[in-house]
């Protein structure tokens, strides 16, 4: 019995220990995941934030947004006009959203528009894959100027290596982070996005257009989606298995609550770090294949114990 709590808890961390630099390799390999992870959870935030939908189609629009601009691009774009484009049409995106099923919606059941979303995930992988194709294609990473190679620093005698392509997707999710914040917190729409998330009656009663908000908190979450979508690609082909990628958001937004932006970064970097940690040191006890689960093991823990998340609102009904 000694024996087997001595290998599963304390031989893990002795490894750690003895190596150093492969430890910080690891831990650098999940802040990197952890923060694509927590900018995928920021599309969900928003739209929850603004609408109080479940937008169950923005790991789809990851997708569906990055095919574009590698499409575009194939069709003789220049990759700058075709990051432009791509743009645009999101835009266009989030309008036809808000005009052909957000409109028709309002005041409607929170089941029903999650339904709503989920017809919009299976329009959009079907006309994605008439448009695009099915096959996996390469994300333009040195046409759109994202930096390529490597650094590596020398770490008590052993190697960490730093991809170029990883830092650059930490500082862009990070001043995206930000943008967002400042933008929700500060600006005359993002208090207008708060009160149309809390009351649709009581926001249209003072004056706020909610298909106007709703329209911009779709497209805002569209160039997320995009963001994402070239930050992901980049690092594997541009196909339609992301959305399987994507759907490591949900764990992340149980983590840290539906309606919080430092609780989607918070989140992130506790499902980043947890899953290569637990892959590495103890997949070889646990089996293979410990990212495909971990997330969602520990989504299920905090339902439990804390369903509101780190940062969530609780909420408390009296009867």
């Amino acid at each position: 019995m000694l024996d087997l709590i001595y290998n599963i808890f304390i031989d893990p961390f002795m490894q750690m220990g003895g190596d150093v630099a492969f430890f910080l390799q690891v831990l650098w390999e999940g802040f990197v995941a952890g923060t694509l992870y927590a900018l995928i959870a920021l599309g969900f935030v928003l739209i929850f934030k603004a609408s109080g939908v479940f937008n169950f189609a923005q790991g789809i629009m990851v997708v569906f947004a990055a095919l574009t601009l590698v499409g575009l691009y194939a069709a003789g774009v220049p990759a700058l006009l075709a990051l432009m484009m791509t743009v645009g049409v999101m835009a266009i995106l989030a309008i036809t959203v808000e005009r052909l099923v957000l409109r028709h919606l309002v005041n409607q059941p929170d089941l029903i528009l999650f339904m709503a979303t989920i017809g919009l995930t299976n329009f959009l992988i079907g006309f994605g894959e008439w448009v695009f194709g099915g096959e996996p294609k390469a994300m333009i990473t040195e046409e759109l100027g994202l930096p390529t190679g490597s650094t590596d620093f020398d770490v008590f005698g052993g190697l960490v290596i730093l991809e170029h392509l990883d830092i650059a997707a930490a500082v862009i999710a990070a001043l995206m982070v930000g943008v967002l914040a400042v933008f929700f917190n500060k600006t005359r729409i993002g208090r207008g996005l708060r009160a149309v998330a809390d009351d649709h009656q009581a926001a249209l009663s003072v004056g706020i257009s909610l298909n106007q908000i709703w329209a911009i908190v779709w497209f805002t979450a569209g160039v997320v989606a995009l963001v994402t979508g070239i930050m992901w690609g980049a690092k594997s082909d541009v196909s339609f298995a992301l959305q399987i990628v994507a759907l490591k958001a949900l764990p992340v937004l149980i983590l840290g609550g539906l309606t919080s932006i430092p609780g989607a970064i918070v989140g992130g970097l506790i499902i980043g770090f947890g899953e290569k940690i637990f892959e590495i040191y103890w997949g070889p006890l646990l089996g293979s294949g410990v990212e495909a689960w971990f997330a969602y093991v520990i989504a299920l823990i905090f339902l439990l114990f804390r369903p509101q998340g780190l940062f969530g609102e609780k909420i408390i009904e009296r009867i």
